[in-house]
């Protein structure tokens, strides 16, 4: 072999060299973002939050904000999405539940479809305490109180002073409720006056009363304060949060309790049977939502409707727009007493006080 062609084969061997050094160099350097940034791009899956409460939307894009994780909100009232959830538990396709009514989790966490054991790292002030369920399968977010009774002070010089005076003729027609079915906060308001009446045969008396008075449901607050303040009826039976909220809008009303009024948390819940990525990320939003910057969210993301709670946080102060709890009788009633029962009183409400 010459020294021409000696030197040509070296040259063509170290060019080789050369290429493979920089093919795996290029190897190399692609690989580090896959096991960095990149990555954990793409391990973000998508977390599918059912909601109904009106700050929602705020808090989906805080959060996404916050965070980069993905967020598919489906926002409706609490029935449907309770319907949802039923029907599709053998196959489910939800992440995150949040909705007022420790009864409704509760009857989920019986059917094994909650994740049990977490709970954010906060303090919690007394309501929150008396909140948090013992196998941590849910997580108590605010309180707000059922029901409230809103009227119109120019139209109401006496109201009721006890939930039996409202079966008297004076108020025949004149008083209206939420339909259970569809408002989440109803059945505990429901459930909260068979607890003080004594027992479900009891409170069902006391509903078929107030129909035979001429009750007038409607399917969520909004429908109901609409028609006190058209004058369809006199007395509205709705949420706290909503009956404080139409205040702030009309001067002419006023919310008053009745004794007692049921104590109504609002919650989330992580879906057992999620993928354990979106799990992953349903803790993050719960520990984001009871953050300071969650918080707020909360408080200023409806601020004529749920953001109107009572905090469950130590760290959290009520708006100022939220009566003292001070002078208020309220009951707490047991969810895993009620929340079974959720779906046959509901039935049996719609078919002998809606119907």
């Amino acid at each position: 072999m010459n020294r021409t062609t000696r030197r040509h084969k070296v040259l063509l061997i170290t060019g080789i060299i050369s290429a493979c050094a920089l093919a795996a160099a290029g190897c190399s350097s692609s690989s580090k973002p896959a096991s960095s940034s990149s990555a954990a791009a793409a391990a973000k899956v998508t977390l599918i939050v059912y909601s109904a409460q009106g700050y929602d939307k705020a808090m989906t894009a805080a959060f996404t904000k916050a965070t980069g994780i993905p967020v598919k909100l489906d926002d409706n009232s609490t029935g449907p999405l309770l319907t949802q959830i039923e029907a599709s538990k053998n196959n489910p396709n939800w992440g995150l539940l949040w909705v007022d009514g420790a009864t409704a989790f509760a009857g989920l966490d019986q059917q094994g479809l909650l994740q049990k054991g977490f709970e954010p790292n906060v303090t919690w002030n007394s309501l929150g305490q008396q909140s948090v369920p013992s196998d941590k399968s849910y997580t108590p977010t605010g309180v707000t109180l059922m029901a409230a009774l809103v009227y119109d002070k120019t139209k109401v010089t006496s109201p009721p002073a006890t939930w039996q005076q409202l079966l008297q003729p004076q108020w025949k027609g004149a008083v209206g409720m939420n339909d259970p079915s569809q408002s989440g906060p109803t059945f505990p308001f429901i459930a909260g006056m068979m607890n003080y009446l004594g027992g479900v045969s009891q409170g069902k008396h006391y509903y078929t009363q107030l129909k035979g008075n001429g009750l007038i449901i409607h399917p969520t607050n909004g429908p109901t304060l609409q028609a006190l303040t058209s004058g369809q009826i006199k007395l509205a039976l709705v949420q706290s949060s909503a009956g404080i909220g139409a205040v702030l809008g009309d001067k002419n009303l006023i919310v008053k309790y009745l004794d007692p009024v049921t104590l109504l948390p609002s919650a989330i819940g992580i879906d057992a049977k999620a993928p354990a990525a979106e799990r992953a990320e349903a803790e993050k939003f719960i520990s984001f939502v009871m953050s300071p910057a969650g918080q707020k969210v909360m408080q200023t993301g409806d601020p004529t409707g749920d953001s109107l709670y009572y905090p469950v946080l130590q760290s959290t102060s009520p708006l100022s727009a939220l009566p003292s709890l001070a002078n208020v009788k309220t009951q707490s009633i047991n969810p895993y007493t009620w929340g079974p029962q959720e779906a046959t009183i509901n039935t049996w409400f719609d078919s002998n006080i809606v119907r």
